[in-house]
């Protein structure tokens, strides 16, 4: 196919959805827990426009330098897994609405892709707020997160929870959310660092989570939920199990379920903790509570890898590193570090040369505002 952009070309709507950070809660939301994420200063821009026809689209990424064509009247799967992205979004939309129709979106993004921020939120929550404003479907910004979380299920097969759209969409600048994952209830918890700042080490080792890992992270606390409950009638969730409850059936749960169940609960805890250390600018018991977490993902969860593990100890060596840990689903990615602005330079520095020498990788780096939820940043559309 054709690069469909050229810079003749007049779009109605030009969105830009940001990839997220979460300072803690980790692996919390699909067990209907809390989160404290924010959208960055890192994004997708989307161009729409009409097209004059009534089911013919087309979609073009400038990072993959492809595109494809689809018909509204049949929207299946695609063999392309960044289509089912796009599809299954689309698939998602037309079970609301029948105002959806024709339409050409070309997209470019500057978040690294595999790095733990959520490209996929961003591109799925980018398109839905594009299409809903370009053809007026009244949807809700809640509607938006909803139907894009449905689209990673049934199109892309990452059973993933809900706090990646929802901080894509819902952010503020300069706060994060705490998000409660069971009720969608979530508050604007202001973030005042200075002068420390949200410095991401790239280990650019890739996962794909869709391959199955998160999943069975998934279904091991479910299972055990389903036994805990068998005593516990009203329990649902990781969420509604108290540390002393969980050590009830240490003896009957497998050691890998314990620990995975053991992980979500403490972590519960920590993300409530952190809510009020950023309220009282306790940033020292934050930092150390991001080292805590990523212990458990490490040895609880066991959701990290070597590369990941290097770099988080390597941050230990320095008193204005506050705290670091793996971010993301797991298993390559970033990790999230707190580090005073004075020493933000030499850390990368010293970082990047010792990761080299470990593992031959190449590490990037980079600096995260907590920033603005997807937006629409030109509307040319006639109203």
């Amino acid at each position: 196919m054709e690069q469909i952009e050229t810079k003749s070309v007049k779009y109605d709507l030009i969105v830009n959805s940001p990839g997220r950070i979460n300072i803690i809660g980790e692996h919390t939301d699909y067990n209907n827990g809390f989160v404290l994420p924010t959208a960055i200063d890192k994004k997708i821009q989307f161009k729409f426009k009409k097209n004059a026809s009534l089911n013919r689209c087309t979609v073009y990424s400038n990072d993959f330098n492809e595109g494809f064509t689809f018909n509204l009247d049949e929207v299946t799967k695609s063999k392309n897994q960044w289509e089912n992205y796009i599809l299954g979004v689309v698939f998602e939309i037309l079970q609301l609405s029948n105002n959806l129709k024709g339409f050409d979106c070309v997209f470019k993004s500057d978040i690294p892709i595999g790095s733990g921020i959520s490209s996929s939120a961003a591109l799925e929550c980018g398109l839905a707020f594009g299409l809903n404003g370009l053809f007026n479907l009244n949807l809700s910004k809640k509607t938006i997160v909803e139907l894009s979380q449905r689209a990673e299920h049934n199109f892309v097969g990452t059973k993933c929870g809900i706090m990646d759209q929802f901080a894509s969409v819902m952010s503020k600048e300069g706060s994060v959310i705490l998000l409660d994952c069971e009720s969608l209830d979530f508050e604007y918890v202001p973030i005042k660092i200075e002068p420390y700042k949200i410095v991401l080490l790239n280990t650019n080792v890739s996962h794909n989570l869709a391959s199955g890992e998160y999943n069975i992270r998934r279904a091991q606390c479910e299972k055990g939920v389903a036994i805990i409950k068998q005593n516990y009638p009203k329990i649902n969730s990781l969420r509604d199990v108290s540390l002393s409850m969980l050590n009830e059936f240490k003896s009957v749960l497998e050691p890998v379920i314990f620990n995975r169940c053991l992980y979500v609960i403490e972590e519960k805890e920590r993300v409530l903790n952190s809510v009020e250390a950023l309220k009282n600018n306790d940033l020292a018991t934050l930092g150390n509570n991001m080292y805590k977490t990523h212990n458990g993902l490490q040895h609880q969860y066991e959701v990290s890898c070597t590369e990941l593990d290097f770099l988080v100890d390597f941050s230990k060596k320095y008193e204005d590193v506050l705290g670091a840990r793996m971010m993301g689903g797991g298993f390559g990615g970033c990790t999230i570090n707190v580090v005073h602005s004075k020493e933000v330079t030499k850390f990368i520095e010293d970082s990047s040369i010792a990761y080299y020498k470990k593992f031959n990788i190449k590490l990037t780096a980079f600096e995260a505002m907590p920033s603005e939820g997807t937006s629409i940043k030109i509307n040319n559309l006639k109203n």
